[in-house]
């Protein structure tokens, strides 16, 4: 599943790519209206940033100045992605600015758990953590509801199979952009059944949207 998102990803930023090499030379160098680039992040994230591809993040919502933060990771390669990498070179820095606000902007979809019943475990280690293995409360950093701030991302609403995939990524240390190693901290004392717990219950938070 994961290639085959991979690879529709990567057909789309193939064909984008051509249209930017079309471009008068002094545009392709600088930024380009906001316009003309959305279609590069829609082709994964959709246009109002609630990707229905389970493994992609949903961007609507987000803090702006978080969103920034991580397209500045993928440009420095402080954070990894096999489809990010082919993209964000496309990007001139001086659109970051206006992506992260037109994102952040933008009203967030409901999200969706599978499993009810790992969800509601998930609940419990979102409000309480867990004890024996000193997992905080998702809830301290994140915030009750999910809406996160702009130094912790919203979750709330979040993809399932784009939460796990995060969090696995933390725990093993291919993620590694986070503020001093928080994240792998804590992902390295969850098991994979609580990981997913989590996931589940995050997607049913609405992070105070009505």
């Amino acid at each position: 599943m994961r290639l085959v998102n991979r690879c529709r990803c990567l057909a789309v930023v193939g064909t984008l790519a051509g249209g930017l090499l079309a471009m008068p030379l002094a545009q392709a160098q600088g930024a380009v209206p906001l316009a003309e680039r959305l279609p590069l992040c829609a082709g994964c994230h959709g246009q109002d940033g609630n990707s229905v591809v389970p493994e992609n993040p949903k961007l609507s919502g987000l803090d702006a100045e978080y969103l920034v933060r991580q397209l500045e990771d993928f440009k420095s390669g402080k954070r990894k992605s096999p489809i990010m990498s082919g993209i964000i070179p496309m990007v001139d820095d001086k659109e970051f600015k206006a992506l992260g606000e037109y994102f952040s902007g933008q009203k967030p979809a409901p999200g969706k758990a599978v499993d009810a019943k790992l969800a509601a475990q998930g609940k419990e280690i979102f409000d309480e953590g867990i004890v024996g293995t000193a997992v905080p409360a998702c809830s301290g950093c994140h915030n009750d509801d999910g809406s996160g701030s702009e130094k912790y991302p919203r979750v709330a609403g979040q993809n399932v199979a784009y939460v796990v995939q995060q969090l696995l990524n933390f725990k093993s240390g291919e993620r590694a952009n986070d503020s001093k190693a928080l994240m792998q901290a804590v992902a390295k004392r969850m098991n994979e059944k609580e990981i997913r717990a989590v996931a589940e219950y995050v997607a049913t938070l609405t992070g105070g949207e009505q």
